[in-house]
């Protein structure tokens, strides 16, 4: 069974078949996540993914990867024009990234928060709406053994950490930012010591 985990730490480090950036409709890497993996792979992906604008708000196309450590980027046009985002645009860019990663017969894919930096949407709504979409995909028969919520920061892990939870039995261990994310005083009373950065203590089946 395929599962979803989450991930303190940089996108670009990771090494898996697809890493997802979000896309406005005109497709340049300009600012965000995107122009990150831009900076870390090159511009051949940049240049790649303008070669198929413009695209439909909620569309997701496919790239070289670049110097990154993935087999392939997937754009997901999750940005109108000007930057702003809603929740049905989120929707549909996570779920036609995921057809995608069928379609290719990939096996581990890493998200981004989408819609969440230039954006501005709402991290706990932006949170409930991409883990949804992604454990909805995964029910249609596919090679996806590992999907990856590559995050920065206590707020969106905490986000992601509890939309993940949602409708699950309740962890073993109390769901925690990673290392540093949170200051000894902002813990909860009792609460264990932060898990490790990197891979979190916030897993579950699709």
């Amino acid at each position: 069974m395929a599962r979803i985990e989450l991930w303190n730490g940089d996108i670009c480090d990771l090494e898996v078949d697809a890493i997802v950036s979000p896309s406005s409709t005109s497709l340049w890497m300009s600012a965000g996540v995107a122009a990150e993996l831009k900076r870390a792979g090159g511009d051949a992906i940049e240049f790649a993914a303008v070669r198929q604008a413009p695209r439909e708000l909620g569309d997701a196309i496919v790239t070289e990867a670049g110097r990154l450590a993935a087999k392939v980027v997937i754009h997901a046009v999750s940005l109108e024009r000007d930057r702003r985002t809603s929740a049905a645009a989120i929707d549909h860019a996570a779920r036609s990234a995921m057809a995608r990663v069928r379609e290719l017969g990939l096996q581990s894919v890493a998200f981004p928060a989408l819609g969440t930096g230039i954006g501005g949407f709402p991290l706990n709504e932006a949170a409930r709406i991409a883990v949804q979409a992604v454990r909805d995909e995964l029910h249609t028969p596919s090679s996806v053994e590992h999907v990856i919520f590559a995050l920065r920061g206590s707020a969106a892990y905490e986000a992601f950490a509890a939309a993940l939870s949602a409708g699950e039995p309740a962890p073993v261990r109390p769901l925690v930012a990673p290392s540093g994310a949170l200051d000894a005083a902002d813990r909860p009373q009792d609460a264990p010591p932060p898990a490790p950065e990197g891979r979190g203590t916030a897993e579950g089946p699709a």
